[in-house]
């Protein structure tokens, strides 16, 4: 029941921040009419362009195709951007040697802007998927290792030093009682992470490899697919939300039975 209420009191604001996200929609087109049914498109327009249109089983199917190639992108990115971050935050932690000789290095790296990393990471990693996925993973890598190294610092002091008098090691007390404590920050690099690779592909399609939703937007910009360039930004949204959704779903349930509250 616990973990129940927790996934409710999770979801709420989720589904109110979307019927909000409507309204602000219906809103905007209202309060700037300039914009014009042509450019602008209400959300019957798009559900019209994606369900019940005389052309929408084509448009969805080809909109679904370059979605399905960035969520790849964005789920490889995702999972390497947060295995890095585990495996550097936990070195760091356990080595704060090696802490104050990189982090300054990590922290310049990520005051510079994507957009002109962009260039760099193509010519280093190509325009395939790796390159995509690799732009993808430094938008998860820099925020996750943040949280997680301010989590596996939150470890109780004492259970640490109980470990220590028992004879274990550094990665010992690390795995023992740093990791479990630092479950709730893990937890919330992934949320915060899982539209951040979204972007990142999202990036890494326009700039580099040419395809997915990323090359999809931008091409119906100068052809004036405004129908295709709305719904492509809907669906990007939607799955953003329920992406971030389920991994709250699984913090909470994982925290209920694993966290420190438990």
């Amino acid at each position: 029941m616990n973990a129940l209420w927790r996934i409710v009191k999770f979801l709420l604001p989720l589904v109110v921040s979307l019927i909000l996200m409507l309204a602000i929609w219906y809103a905007f087109l209202n309060a700037f009419p300039q914009v014009g049914p042509r450019v602008g498109k209400s959300p019957g327009d798009v559900w019209n362009y994606l369900v019940t249109g005389p052309g929408s089983d084509t448009a969805r199917q080809a909109i679904l195709s370059d979605l399905r190639i960035t969520l790849r992108d964005a789920a490889v990115g995702f999972g390497g951007g947060m295995a890095a971050a585990l495996a550097v935050a936990a070195l760091f932690v356990t080595l704060p040697a090696v802490e104050q000789s990189l982090m300054p290095v990590a922290m310049l790296l990520r005051s510079v802007p994507l957009v002109a990393l962009t260039p760099i990471i193509v010519l280093v990693f190509g325009r395939g998927v790796l390159g995509v996925t690799a732009l993808a993973g430094i938008v998860v890598f820099f925020p996750a290792l943040v949280m997680i190294i301010t989590g596996l610092r939150s470890a109780s002091r004492q259970a640490m030093e109980l470990v220590a008098v028992y004879g274990g090691s550094r990665w010992t007390r690390l795995r023992m009682v740093a990791v479990p404590a630092a479950l709730p920050s893990v937890f919330a690099a992934a949320r915060v992470s899982v539209p951040g690779a979204l972007i990142g592909a999202l990036l890494g399609e326009w700039l580099g490899s040419g395809t997915g939703l990323g090359a999809g937007l931008i091409r119906a910009i100068p052809t004036f697919q405004y129908n295709k360039l709305w719904a492509s930004i809907v669906l990007v949204t939607i799955v953003s939300v329920l992406l971030y959704a389920i991994v709250g779903v699984l913090e909470n349930l994982v925290l209920a039975r694993f966290g420190p509250a438990a």
